[in-house]
């Protein structure tokens, strides 16, 4: 007899790590290998979001500079604008930055996310530094201010980047929660502009804590202050975040996901959502004044970005456990019952009614923002395995069903940009229709129409991806 060797079982083999190049490049990126992500996908995924969420925060606070910015250049500067005039300047920055975002889509898989948040990040020296000297200069005409808002635009596209960007770093099951910070770290931008640029400037603010400054208003030293922070927040982009060669594609395999319907109907979505909660954040500051001028404006003009920025996260989460059209339908339902209550406080001018019922109106659009958000990825992967068949390569379908998502990531928060044009314009026209003024029936009709969009959002959502017998129903949407 002769012994029969035995083959010693192979050693395991250790997952890959990250595969880095020069320029901060890394060509190896598998967040659902959940080695993968628990040794080292994770940790870089995260230091990525982090100074993504830092760049995002200073360019939602430029783009939202002229909510504010233009209520003082009234009270404290004696430029006599008009409320129809004032509602432009800050509707102006909205519409080109919704125009902005649909090439800062396309830059991150043309760039690289690291590279392009490097220079999204300078290019808001151009805003803020304009302001800074336009304010200067008491002979200012209105159309050169206006010209001036329009590039706080720039920090409006940041978001479909930064969103595209964030989006390839981590895995289906975290990308509600991730993609809700980071767009919430963004929209608290919003706030932060609308809380600090009063104290920054020297108008006074939070409920009467800080008064206002005995020199007067400065309102070149909020420019001074965000264009520094702008070169901060791409300086931590050139050494602290990377580019993923996952990312890259061609603007040819992006572009096609415009033949998609369901690109269309988050779009509108999203509309709903973020274009109420941008379009909102910037009237609301002006609102108060013009309905509620007994009321300090700036003691109050913050709540709304503030609370609808934290509740997006909370959106994405429990959309990641739920599901995002679940969350998305009965939201839009809370969304348009709180705008009936809003209309009946701007009827009875009732304050304190107007704000819990506005305050109540903003979590909605945050809470929708992360729902819809975590939506578009489970969307278009399901659609990529379908189009796939059971024969098809899976693999090569959730590759394309990611890269479309980035796209339509990207596209729809253009179209939701929009929206907050939209919105403040619509306050904007009545005000014109009325000679320059923005009487409080004009301010009810604006919110009739939008609760009538409301009404098509949820039903939207029903027949698409709730309805029993919908294509995607029960796809874990």
């Amino acid at each position: 007899m002769t012994d029969t060797p035995t083959l010693a079982p192979a050693p395991p083999v250790a997952p890959p790590g990250i595969t880095r190049r020069g320029g901060r490049w890394i060509d190896h990126w598998e967040p659902e290998d959940e080695a993968f992500w628990q040794r080292t996908g994770r940790r870089v995924a995260r230091r990525n979001l982090v100074f993504s969420i830092f760049a995002e925060n200073i360019a939602f606070s430029v783009w939202t500079l002229w909510s504010i910015s233009s209520a003082l250049l009234v009270a404290h500067y004696g430029f006599g604008f008009s409320a129809a005039q004032m509602f432009f300047l800050v509707a102006v920055p909205n519409v080109v930055g919704a125009i902005l975002r649909i090439p800062y889509t396309f830059a991150v898989p043309r760039f690289g996310g690291r590279n392009w948040t490097v220079v999204s990040g300078l290019l808001l020296l151009v805003p803020t530094i304009l302001l800074a000297v336009a304010v200067g200069n008491p002979g200012t005409p209105y159309w050169a201010f206006l010209l001036i808002a329009a590039t706080a635009g720039f920090g409006g596209g940041n978001f479909a980047s930064s969103m595209t960007n964030i989006s390839f770093f981590y895995p289906d099951k975290s990308k509600g929660l991730a993609l809700g910070l980071n767009a919430a770290g963004g929209n608290v931008g919003v706030a932060l502009i609308q809380l600090g640029l009063p104290l920054i400037v020297g108008a006074g603010g939070l409920f009467g804590l800080v008064g206002a400054s005995a020199a007067g208003v400065d309102l070149a030293r909020a420019g001074w202050v965000w264009a520094a922070l702008g070169v901060v927040a791409a300086v931590c982009a050139w050494f602290f975040m990377d580019n993923l060669s996952v990312s890259l594609a061609t603007f040819r395999e992006q572009i096609t996901v415009v033949r998609h319907k369901h690109t269309w109907i988050v779009s509108w979505l999203y509309i709903g959502t973020f274009g109420s909660f941008i379009g909102y954040s910037s009237a609301f500051p002006l609102l108060i004044l013009l309905q509620f001028p007994e009321v300090p404006a700036a003691n109050f003009a913050f709540l709304g970005a503030l609370v609808g920025s934290v509740a997006r996260p909370f959106g994405g989460w429990l959309s990641d456990r739920i599901g995002g059209a679940r969350v998305t339908l009965w939201n839009f339902v809370a969304m348009a019952a709180g705008t009936v209550v809003v209309i009946v406080a701007v009827d009875a001018g009732r304050w304190p009614l107007f704000l819990g019922a506005f305050l109540l109106v903003f979590v909605t659009t945050g809470i929708g923002n992360g729902s819809t958000f975590r939506m578009i990825p489970m969307i278009f992967q399901q659609q990529a395995l379908r189009e796939a068949g059971d024969d098809g390569d899976r693999a090569a379908a959730l590759a394309r069903g990611r890269t479309e998502a980035a796209a339509v990531i990207g596209l729809s928060s253009a179209v939701g940009a929009f929206g907050g044009f939209l919105i403040v314009a619509t306050f904007g026209v009545l005000g014109l229709v009325n000679d320059g003024r923005v009487p409080t029936s004009a301010v009810a009709t604006a919110f009739v129409i939008f609760l009538g969009f409301y009404v098509t959002c949820v039903l939207l959502t029903w027949w698409n991806y709730g309805r029993r017998g919908s294509a995607l129903a029960g796809a874990d949407i």
